[in-house]
């Protein structure tokens, strides 16, 4: 069901099954585990053939960061291994809880920063691709255009080999394809939220990779009516079969289910193996909220 690798900006080859680094510093909310675990969980992950980590600066809650945790899981990073990162409205973790009017992230000097944040702390000289997060609170109605052209400055500078962008209405990754090389989009999209399917299927026309977050649900799991009725007929788990939709539903489309659980980590990556009926796609295809 996983597939071919896919080639992340053209020249990445990337297992579609990847790893999400947020839920490892309990960030913005929610529960963490121990600083043993979290290593582990890195470790686990590159041991089980996963070669694409998402990750953020972003990541960062009393202390505990998830760039310094891969780090120092992982580092010297494999040859093969793909991190990808992002830059947005916030610099720092921290800037969460300051007004919006107050966060400068999109300026040009907030993204130099968040860029070289990201560079320091996971002691890396370029990052392989940067996603730019759009569309929060803060700066709805700001144009894409110089956030991006700060990027491929920086990207002329060596420092990001491919752009992408984040949380994107259908005309703003429209306007972002005539200003930059867009390597992939990161949207919310799974079984039950289904609002980017057209840009998913741009983006496979185009050979971008799609990448949804909250792919099992986030913090609202998916809750589809004949979820579970396929997920018994296989002997596996709901969210195996939510990531196994995921993967059926286009080839561009690359998987970065997050977990602090080595246990819940194995079953994530097993999703891979699971091949869905066509009965089971067309049940799986009325379970639309």
């Amino acid at each position: 069901m996983t597939g071919e690798p896919w080639l992340l900006g053209g020249d990445l080859k990337v297992s579609r099954i990847g790893y999400g680094a947020m839920k490892l510093t309990g960030w913005p909310r929610g529960d963490r585990p121990g600083r043993e675990t979290a290593l582990a969980v890195l470790r686990r992950a590159v041991e089980l053939g996963v070669n694409h980590i998402d990750t953020s600066n972003y990541y960062s809650r009393d202390g505990v960061a998830a760039n310094e945790l891969i780090r120092e899981a992982l580092s010297p990073y494999p040859d093969d291994l793909v991190i990808v990162t992002k830059v947005g409205s916030l610099v720092e973790g921290s800037d969460i809880a300051l007004p919006p009017g107050e966060r400068t992230g999109l300026t040009p000097g907030g993204l130099r920063r968040g860029v070289e944040a990201n560079l320091s702390s996971l002691g890396l000289d370029r990052l392989d691709v940067v996603n730019l997060r759009m569309g929060d609170p803060d700066q709805t109605e700001m144009p894409l255009a110089g956030p991006l052209e700060t990027l491929l400055a920086l990207r002329e500078e060596g420092l990001i080999r491919h752009i992408g962008v984040s949380n994107v209405t259908a005309a703003a990754f429209a306007e972002a394809r005539t200003i930059a090389p867009i390597a992939c989009v990161q949207n919310l999209y799974n079984l039950s939220r289904r609002d980017d399917d057209p840009i998913v299927d741009a983006c496979a026309e185009a050979g971008i990779a799609y990448v949804p977050f909250f792919p099992v649900g986030g913090f609202q799991p998916i809750t589809a009516k004949h979820l579970d009725a396929v997920a018994a007929r296989h002997g596996a788990t709901m969210p195996q079969v939510a990531l196994a939709w995921l993967l059926a539903r286009s080839p561009n489309i690359l998987l970065i289910p997050g977990t602090g659980s080595p246990e819940h980590l194995d079953e994530n990556v097993a999703a891979g193996a699971l091949r869905l009926t066509v009965d089971d796609l067309a049940e799986l295809a009325e379970d639309v909220a």
